[in-house]
């Protein structure tokens, strides 16, 4: 299996990207956000998914410009209804904290506004990644961890249980509001927590 490519950008377009290593070319599908984060380089590292076609013997790479866009593109496809297509355009429409913060709030307009995506959809992905995202899934392993010991987190978790919620449940909020928003201060920790709760 192919984990990333590096090389010298041969072409960019907001769906595309070539890669030319050691004089191959090799054409990657890519979402808007990996296109804003390679547009201007002369030389990239891109995280590689493959997907073969079940239906033909179409081979098709998708190329991201991190690990944890990649994990949450194999995250959204898990989704009955999500195929590669429709994962890119909420790639490409939506940023990976936009897309985990309007999951995790049960925001359903958010994801419905992404061209392709209907109520019945955006439903079911709530339903089915919530929990997942909770619990660190569709996240790369070195991404988005914030240690609960920061002063902000255990002050929030204080304050939920003070307000009746369960540490574990509180803490487990915490946590996920500080994965999509690293810098938040205590008291938008409780307000987006108050929301998942």
């Amino acid at each position: 299996m192919i984990d990333y490519i590096s090389g010298k950008i041969a072409e960019l377009s907001p769906t595309q990207v070539v890669i030319d290593n050691q004089g191959i070319g090799y054409s990657m599908e890519i979402s808007l956000q990996t296109y804003a984060a390679l547009e201007g380089k002369e030389a990239a590292k891109v995280y590689v998914y493959h997907h073969l076609q079940t239906n033909s013997d179409t081979e098709l790479f998708y190329g991201f410009s991190s690990k944890d866009e990649r994990a949450l593109f194999e995250t959204l496809i898990g989704v009955s209804g999500v195929g590669v297509n429709s994962a890119r355009m909420i790639l490409s429409s939506l940023s990976s904290e936009e897309l985990r913060s309007a999951i995790l709030s049960e925001n359903v307009s958010v994801i419905k506004s992404v061209k392709g995506i209907g109520l019945k959809t955006a439903q079911r992905m709530i339903l089915e990644l919530k929990d997942k995202i909770i619990k660190g899934e569709g996240t790369a392993s070195d991404a988005l961890f914030i240690p609960e010991t920061s002063a902000a987190a255990e002050e929030a978790t204080t304050a939920l249980v003070m307000l009746g919620f369960t540490k574990p449940n509180a803490s487990k909020a915490v946590q996920a509001v500080l994965k999509s928003h690293p810098a938040a201060k205590v008291e938008e920790i409780i307000k987006s927590a108050l929301q998942m709760l």
